[in-house]
């Protein structure tokens, strides 16, 4: 995988479709893996990895121990650009761009951490990024994939 769209930022679902057993995880797993190695530059809010864990243990059936292991595993990467910030002007900044967007409030926040740092693409599940002007979008998923992951999600 090349970095021609990098640096990207990844979202809540991409990380925690990548730590599933889901049947098209791999598509996440694929981002997950250039990240770590360095094949592209990441970029990744901290606070991504608490909605993951959220997802994790809410959607996908992992336990909290299974999946507070495996987010704190992805944070040993130290290659990705964890970034740590929640500025009063990035969350202000983040919820004028949910309220414009209407989207809500952490996809406004992730937008603007994505401006604030130079990101070129949001790496996501779902379409609301695209949204923005700011950056590109790339929905790892195709509809049939998608459709695929919710049916394993309802099973």
């Amino acid at each position: 995988m090349s970095d021609a769209g990098g640096p990207y930022l990844f979202d809540v679902g991409v990380i925690a479709l990548a730590h599933t057993e889901a049947p098209v995880r791999e598509a996440a797993l694929s981002y997950v893996r250039d990240a770590i190695t360095g094949d592209i530059e990441a970029v990744v809010p901290y606070p991504a990895l608490i909605g993951a864990h959220t997802v994790l243990t809410t959607y996908y059936g992992r336990s909290n121990a299974d999946a507070s292991r495996l987010l704190q595993n992805f944070m040993d990467a130290k290659r990705v650009h964890w970034y740590d910030g929640m500025p009063d002007g990035v969350v202000r900044g983040g919820f004028s761009r949910a309220g414009d967007a209407n989207v809500d409030g952490w996809d406004g926040y992730y937008a603007q951490v994505a401006i604030s740092e130079g990101v070129n693409t949001v790496l996501t599940i779902d379409d609301d990024f695209e949204r923005f002007d700011a950056f590109d979008t790339e929905v790892i998923l195709t509809a049939e994939e998608f459709a695929t992951l919710n049916d394993f999600l309802v099973d």
